[in-house]
Parts: structure tokens; C-alpha cells; sequence
């Protein structure tokens, strides 16, 4: 009995539908795998962090309080943080306030003056042309944006007598003025009057040595110094204030040469900070940020540590508090930031890693040890790396690419695809 043409048809049919059937199973399945793949993978990609912290910070240094007789009042011919010299008038004492009304506006005139006189000097417009000083005048106002967005108000001073000398010189070399004759001629008359209402200070307050200068005192001069670093207490720390005497014959201070040290508490029971660490510090008063180095950590308490961090830069700002919030900052590499792979923290796995070693005499020992690491995908290989992580964050880590050829393959690469599930026999 034979099939009909109907019944070979059906089945051709059947085949068919069966083969497209199979086809889509296979397709669903590739997609599947795919996307699940694709899921429970990320790609080991080059991230930066910044690893900081604020504490309270408490500066300590080596100062020398200065007084006078305390009759009349002071006019001071140093600034906070600047540097004296032995025999250096550091401020001059006057019976009434006029005189120091007199004095301000002396040095104000005078200092318009020095640049009048720099503007009209010969020899400066002489060469003098216009091109070149239209670039310096446009240098000089974007170094006149930098320093006053971070703040640095010594150096603003100094670009804006230049760009003021620039500006002017150019008007003269343009003609758009004459010059400045009549100007200097005017503010050399207001000196002469002003001289002649001037009257010798009655005191003069003279550095008996070269130091740098801040015009108050706040009572810790004799225990928070160097000498005294050793008796430093967490509870000591933690009372001191930021506060300014009102002491009637009180000039200021001296503050011997750049080296001063920060104390701060922290809990370093996880060891996060160790002696002869580079660091950085942020305070809140100051844009810029300093280099300095932890000296010394006392641990008092399990969860309080007296941290003293060094550092041998001064300047106006870092001499205006006692106490101040700081940002400590770790620095990695000689920088601020740390960069490395990053590592999603549910993906790192531990696993049993034998190395091969040779002496180089032939002698070839194995060791096996337990390594943090990740498991990667590799095609259709798992493989385990290991990672060293440089950073910790609170969900992920960085992990510094290695740098040795020989292991190169033993950790985690740029672009490796981080497998995040468990994969069976890790930890």
C-alpha cells in the first residue's frame, strides 16, 4: 500500500515545521546565553578615585610671643605669614590713630607712585611695541583669573601692579594719553604734606631673629610646640579651640622657619595610615592644597589615634587658626588620586595559586598560597587573576595594573570581563 501525494506532502510539512521549530530553540538559546553571559560579566575599565577624609586639625609650632609697653596703638609693617629678618621693624607703636590713618594713605601713594614712575621710565617705552604688549596684557589678566580663583593673594597683588604698568604703557605707546607727569607731580605734593604731619612712632617692635610673623597670640604657644609633641593626649587635642588673645601689650609672634607639624585623632584600626606616608591637606580657609608627611602615630585608644603629619610650607592662610578642619588626603604614586581597574566588590573571589619558582641554579620550588582575585571569562575559559588593590571604596576597588611582564598574565588586565556570579569552588 502506497503513500498518496497528501500524505507526502503532511509530512514534508511536518519536517519542516520541526526543523524551524528546532532553529528557534537554538536561536532563543544563543540569545539567552548571550545576554546571560553579557549579564554576569563587566569589563575591567581604568577609573580614578580619591581616597580623603576630614578631621580636626591642630597646628603645632615653635613660637615666640613678642610684647611692647602697650601704650599707644601698633601699626604693623609685616603681614600675617611674612618672613623677618633679624632687626626687622615688625610694627611701630603711635599715641593716637591719626598717625596711622596718615601712614596707610602715605604707602598708598607711594605705591601708585613706583608704578607711575615705572611706566613713564625711558628705557621702558622705548621698547615698548604694541603687539608684544597686547600678548603680555592678555597673560596677565588670565594669570589675574588664576590667582583670584584659588585665592593667592600675594601673587594677585604683584600681576595686577604688572597688568596696571602693561595697560598704561600701552595707552602712551597708542596714544591715547600723553603721560604722567601731572599725576606724579600731584601725588609727590600729597607725600609732602603727609610727611609733614608725620611724627615719629614712640616704640619700635624689632625681630631679635629671622622667623615668620603672625600678629596674634591664642594661649597654646607653650604647649603645642614641638617639644611637647610626646605629651600630646587625645583628649588634649580635642578641647583645643581656635581663639585669639586680647592681651593689651601683645605685638604677635614668631614663627620659627617653615617646619611645623598638624595633629589630628583618627581611628586607624584597619591601618589605613602609616608613619612616613606622603600625604595631602585641604583646610577649609585655603584653596591650595600642601604636601606633608605623616611623622608619628600614637595609638591611644583602639578607635583614636593621634596622627602628626609634617609639612614645610608657610604661608597667610596657614597661619590664621589654631585648630581647623582639614582634609586629609592619601596620595598614591605622587598623586592626590588614586587610578586603577576597577573592581565591582561582589566579584572579588579568594583562590589557592601555586607559583613556580626557580633560583636560577636549577633549583625549581613550587609554592601554593591563597591570593585575592577575580575569575574572568576568556572565550570559554574561567580563569582566576589575581588583583592589588590600591583603593578601597564602598562598593568597589582599584586595582593597579601589573607592571612586570613576567606576572602580567597572572593579574587582572584592561578590558578582562570580571565574572560577578559565584563560580563554583571559589570563595
Amino acid at each position: 500500500m502506497g503513500f498518496s501525494k497528501s500524505d507526502g506532502s503532511f509530512m514534508v510539512k511536518l519536517l519542516r515545521n520541526v526543523v524551524l521549530v528546532l532553529l528557534l530553540i537554538v536561536f532563543v538559546s544563543i540569545v539567552y546565553n548571550f545576554r546571560n553571559r553579557e549579564s554576569d560579566t563587566v569589563t575591567a575599565l581604568m577609573a580614578s578615585a580619591q581616597s580623603s577624609k576630614e578631621f580636626k586639625g591642630v597646628f603645632i609650632r615653635n613660637e615666640q610671643i613678642q610684647l611692647y609697653s602697650g601704650n599707644g596703638v601698633l601699626s604693623y609693617n609685616v603681614s600675617d605669614g611674612g618672613k623677618v629678618g633679624n632687626g626687622t621693624v615688625i610694627a611701630e607703636a603711635y599715641h593716637d590713630d591719626e598717625q596711622l590713618s596718615i601712614k596707610r594713605e602715605k604707602a598708598k601713594l607711594e605705591r601708585e607712585l613706583n608704578i607711575l614712575e615705572k611706566i613713564q621710565n625711558p628705557g621702558t617705552l622705548e621698547s615698548a611695541q604694541p603687539a608684544s604688549l597686547s600678548e603680555s596684557i592678555d597673560d596677565s589678566y588670565r594669570s589675574l583669573m588664576y590667582y583670584r580663583d584659588m585665592g593667592r593673594l600675594d601673587e594677585l597683588n604683584e600681576v595686577k601692579d604688572d597688568f596696571l604698568i602693561q595697560l598704561s604703557t600701552y595707552q602712551i605707546v597708542t596714544e591715547k594719553v600723553q603721560g604722567f607727569d601731572q599725576k606724579i607731580s600731584d601725588i609727590k605734593a600729597e607725600i609732602e604734606k603727609l610727611n609733614a604731619r608725620s611724627v615719629l612712632p614712640s616704640e619700635e617692635i624689632i625681630a631679635p631673629r629671622s622667623a615668620y610673623f603672625v600678629s596674634y597670640i591664642d594661649g597654646y604657644e607653650d604647649k603645642l610646640n614641638t617639644k611637647e609633641l610626646d605629651k600630646l593626649t587625645v583628649s588634649m587635642l580635642e578641647e583645643v579651640t581656635d581663639r585669639k588673645s586680647t592681651a593689651p601689650n601683645v605685638v604677635g609672634k614668631l614663627i620659627d622657619g617653615y617646619g611645623w607639624y598638624l595633629a589630628i585623632v583618627a581611628d586607624n584600626s584597619k591601618k589605613l595610615y602609616s608613619i612616613g606616608e606622603e600625604v595631602m591637606l585641604r583646610f577649609d580657609s585655603s584653596a591650595e592644597s600642601y604636601p606633608a608627611v605623616i611623622h608619628d602615630i600614637r595609638d591611644e585608644k583602639k578607635d583614636k589615634s593621634i596622627i602628626i603629619i609634617s609639612c614645610d610650607k608657610m604661608n597667610y592662610e596657614l597661619v590664621q587658626h589654631r585648630a581647623e578642619i582639614v582634609e586629609l588626603i592619601k596620595v598614591v604614586n605622587g598623586k592626590g588620586e588614586c587610578t586603577g581597574l576597577k573592581v565591582p566588590r561582589e566579584a572579588i573571589r579568594f583562590a589557592e595559586v601555586t607559583v613556580t619558582e626557580d633560583d636560577g641554579s636549577g633549583n625549581i620550588t613550587t609554592k601554593t598560597s591563597k591570593c585575592k582575585g577575580v575569575y574572568i571569562r576568556k572565550g570559554e575559559q574561567i580563569l582566576f587573576k589575581k588583583i592589588n588593590v590600591v583603593y578601597e571604596g564602598s562598593d568597589y576597588v582599584l586595582s593597579a595594573p601589573s607592571t612586570d611582564p613576567s606576572t602580567k598574565d597572572e593579574y587582572l588586565e584592561l578590558y578582562d570581563d570580571i565574572l560577578i556570579e559565584e563560580v563554583e569552588g571559589s570563595e
